[in-house]
């Protein structure tokens, strides 16, 4: 049975939607929860039968990493927090993943601390899925990383395509890279010298891709700093909140358009669905030694319960493992 770790006090509506949505998972993936976080907390919303089911285990936590803390500092002095503590069961091998809502900055800096890097891997990279017209594509790097050399998009490149294989079933991933044009050549030094690294590695390298294509669903996994990837990621959220916000506007500006709005009920709540954050999980810091997911810090319990399943495909399919072994074929070496 998989074992996860999981911070309770992390994110926005911590810890009661962080508790719903583990109690969801343990439901329907017959997982074993370790629930870490201020004890008196978590047990205003845990039922008896979870804990006597032995899918979960309450660990008491006295401190919580804030948004506002340095994350460096913080994973160093709050060695009693919960995101700390969840850290070192993986670190420890007492878990096989770790799941948390809470600081970005503080997630990366503790994967990073406590559990280390893959051999071979020089950054991890933050690296979530977004929906386009024909599926899904991984943006990858999404913010863990604002500077980047060309190495470092390399080894972007490959991982995501094993994730793609080995989590999404798709054979050949077409990685492409995020340029201000599809041609060859284009873009700034970091994109071009990533350009020759690309073509030379063993995948469905498949050039160039424009921002504005890559919701037509261009490429599986779109490979990018970490700069440019977070506000491709942002851009595209807001853009889909914009629309839907839009939409609502128009179905209820008369009763025309709302009896418009009945007749289309069942296809804009599939639209709605597609550009639902809460229905794709959590990212994946690829790169770390361990099955990292860091869910939207502003998670309902259906966000974080489809956050905690990203963890188990993850596992279940043996990503990290995968990536261990291609670095090792390839003989990636570690960039200083």
């Amino acid at each position: 049975m998989m074992k996860i770790a999981i911070d309770a006090m992390g994110g926005d509506h911590a810890p009661k939607a962080i508790i719903e949505g583990t109690l969801q998972a343990i439901e329907e993936y017959g997982i074993e929860v370790f629930l870490i976080g201020k004890k008196d907390e978590i047990n205003k919303y845990v039922e008896d039968k979870f804990i006597k089911s032995g899918h979960l285990t309450i660990i008491d936590a006295s401190e919580i990493i804030l948004n506002d803390d340095s994350p460096v500092t913080a994973i160093r002095q709050k060695k009693d927090s919960s995101m700390v503590i969840g850290l070192k069961l993986v670190k420890e091998e007492q878990c096989d993943a770790f799941v948390s809502a809470g600081s970005t900055g503080a997630f990366l800096a503790g994967s990073l601390l406590k559990v280390g890097r893959i051999k071979g891997i020089d950054r991890p990279a933050l690296s979530p899925i977004m929906p386009t017209m024909q599926g899904s594509c991984m943006i990858i790097d999404a913010g863990a990383n604002a500077d980047c050399k060309p190495k470092n998009l390399e080894q972007f490149a490959m991982m995501g395509s094993i994730y793609m294989q080995t989590v999404n079933g798709i054979a050949k991933p077409r990685v492409g890279m995020l340029n201000i044009g599809a041609e060859a050549g284009k873009g700034n030094e970091l994109t071009k010298q990533s350009y020759e690294l690309l073509s030379k590695l063993n995948i469905n390298f498949i050039g160039n891709v424009e921002a504005r294509d890559i919701l037509d669903g261009v490429c599986d996994v779109c490979v990018c700093d970490g700069f440019a990837g977070n506000v491709l990621l942002k851009s595209t959220e807001g853009t889909a909140a914009t629309i839907l916000k839009l939409l609502k506007q128009e179905f209820t500006k008369n009763t025309k358009n709302k009896i418009g709005a009945l007749l289309l009920k069942d296809g804009l709540k599939e639209f709605k669905k597609k550009f639902d954050y809460t229905e794709y999980g959590g990212a994946p810091f690829l790169g770390i030694d361990g099955i990292m997911i860091k869910a939207h810090g502003s998670s309902n319990a259906n966000a974080f319960k489809n956050a905690i399943r990203q963890a188990k495909i993850l596992f279940d399919n043996s990503c990290i493992e995968m990536i261990k072994e291609q670095i090792t074929i390839t003989g990636v070496d570690v960039v200083e």
